[in-house]
């Protein structure tokens, strides 16, 4: 049965509302262990989609700086009063993406994860169910994503090139 769009989520305390309008490019089950001390849990579920494609209803959320494994940062969106994590800009594109935390949503069941990532550093004791992809560290994109979602990537490049250039010294 496909997922009924859009989507709504919201924090703990109700302060920040929002909507998910359409389906994620993808949905990563993080075993990493930097997701792992983040979220005080054995892995992060995160909807990646087009910043546009999230809109806020109600509330700001702050935008916290966060270290990463890459070296270069992330920013997690809270909300601040009860300070849940919302969603997640990474560097490699910055605004032009959230990583929405799928715990966040009401119906948080419709986006089961399409592919474990960084396995290699998973808790022994989580399963992983066999018809889903798995990968030790990260995969190529071509070979896990949908056509669609390829597509809705290829149409977000030019912006976030354009991003990545602007925060290069002039």
């Amino acid at each position: 049965m496909p997922t009924p769009y859009p989507l709504q989520g919201g924090c703990d305390c109700g302060f920040i509302r929002y909507r998910l309008n359409c389906k994620p490019l993808i949905v990563h089950c993080c075993h990493c262990s930097w997701c792992q001390r983040e979220t005080g849990s054995a892995f992060a579920v995160n909807a990646m989609v087009e910043s546009e494609q999230v809109e806020l209803l109600q509330g700001e959320p702050e935008l916290i700086n966060t270290p990463s494994a890459s070296g270069q940062g992330q920013q997690i969106a809270r909300c601040p009063k009860c300070h849940v994590a919302l969603w997640s800009h990474y560097a490699g594109s910055g605004p032009l993406t959230k990583f929405v935390r799928v715990g966040t949503l009401d119906q948080p069941q419709v986006l089961p994860p399409d592919v474990h990532i960084f396995t290699s550093t998973k808790q022994p004791w989580v399963i992983l169910p066999e018809h889903i992809p798995a990968f030790a560290e990260y995969y190529d994109r071509q070979l896990v994503w949908s056509a669609d979602s390829l597509q809705r990537a290829e149409l977000l490049m030019p912006k976030i090139k354009a991003y990545r250039q602007s925060l290069k010294p002039a």
